[in-house]
């Protein structure tokens, strides 16, 4: 039987024995899909789980990072066990489709509920990948020490206003990248080496630690501001813990630039990997993640947006931030891709750790 690995990351030698070893002996009345996720979630039990159920399919799991899938994947070429690549980051899919990775697919249910600018482009043959949810980028404040509306811009990061306010994460992190990849696609390179060159210069202390490490460090009065990505803040305001309960009560959060272009998000999505063995049964299982049980999923077990419009989100930590709903940018997630060699030249040039 494909046995599921550890949830730890699977890399090199390990992660091929592990696959190859256990795709060669499935059983060929078993219905199964061979599953290399990016996504390393306790609550994807349930939704894998539910889906069996709903099929009758497998799904036999591989862990590692987005980076690590993409090398195994053109490591391990026509000899992959792989069906379906699931990754948390748009510019990651952006680059695995690039690399000529993903099978084309033509699935008329996804092509329905996922957004345009929330999936590859579409050729002849079909569409690589597709997001499946989105969490935004936004920015948390210390209430005693910084006003709102000194920080509802991205750009407002960069002000010498907010001079040694500022804590971020390492500024080549992906989460990073992504964002900052966005804001040279809306201001344009000149224009953004420059933010970035202001916002190093506002920087509290040099970059350091995860999105968590940044929302404590403005809870405890280090930082006055820091960028996290909304399900890390989610996951704080739904704590039962004084401690985390005490975080959530000093910081404020800000979804940037609803005025202009809106606030940055980033999504997690999955593509048929070229030589996929299961290839039908990786279309139905990207479908699933499109069904409104699935999406519902991504917005109550890891605080993440669902990207399919008619399925309403009861996530109290994820209304709380917004009232709602809120204005997110609507880029094409190509141009992050595209962007993100000029924006690491950049980080190069301003000295961004």
């Amino acid at each position: 039987m494909f046995k599921r690995a550890p949830r730890f990351l699977l890399t090199g030698v390990c992660l091929a024995a592990a696959l190859v070893g256990a795709a060669g002996s499935a059983s060929a009345q078993e219905q199964v899909v061979n599953l290399y996720s990016a996504r390393h979630y306790q609550t994807d039990e349930a939704l894998y789980g539910n889906f069996t159920k709903a099929t009758g399919i497998k799904v036999n799991r591989v862990d590692a990072d987005d980076a690590g899938i993409l090398a195994r994947l053109k490591a391990e070429g026509t000899a992959s066990p792989a069906d379906v690549i699931l990754l948390v980051d748009a510019a990651r899919l952006w680059k695995g489709d690039a690399d000529g990775l993903f099978k084309p697919i033509k699935s008329p249910v996804l092509e329905a509920a996922i957004p345009v600018n929330l999936r590859a482009k579409a050729t002849p043959e079909g569409t690589t990948w597709f997001g499946f949810s989105t969490r935004a980028r936004v920015v948390v404040y210390d209430k005693l020490r910084v006003k709102k509306a000194d920080v509802d811009t991205y750009e407002e990061l960069a002000d010498p206003k907010n001079k040694g306010l500022l804590c971020t994460r390492s500024g080549a992190h992906p989460y990073n990248l992504s964002l900052f990849s966005a804001v040279t696609e809306h201001l344009g390179e000149a224009a953004t080496e420059q933010w970035l060159k202001g916002l190093v210069a506002n920087m509290a202390r040099d970059p350091k630690g995860g999105d968590t490490d940044q929302i404590k460090a403005v809870a405890s009065g280090e930082c006055g501001m820091a960028l996290t990505n909304t399900y890390y803040l989610a996951r704080i305001m739904r704590s039962s813990a004084p401690e985390d309960r005490a975080v959530a009560e000093r910081i404020g959060v800000v979804f940037p630039n609803q005025e202009s272009w809106g606030t940055h998000v980033n999504i997690a999505g999955a593509a048929v990997a070229k030589n996929a063995k299961n290839a039908a049964n990786a279309t139905k299982f990207m479908e699933y993640l499109a069904s409104p049980e699935a999406q519902n999923y991504f917005a109550n077990g890891n605080n993440e947006w669902p990207v399919v419009s008619t399925v309403s989100i009861n996530n109290p930590a994820l209304k709380a931030m917004t009232g709602g709903s809120f204005k997110s940018e609507t880029i094409p997630v190509s141009a992050v891709g595209i962007n993100q060699i000029k924006v690491q030249q950049m980080l190069d040039r301003v000295g961004y750790k």
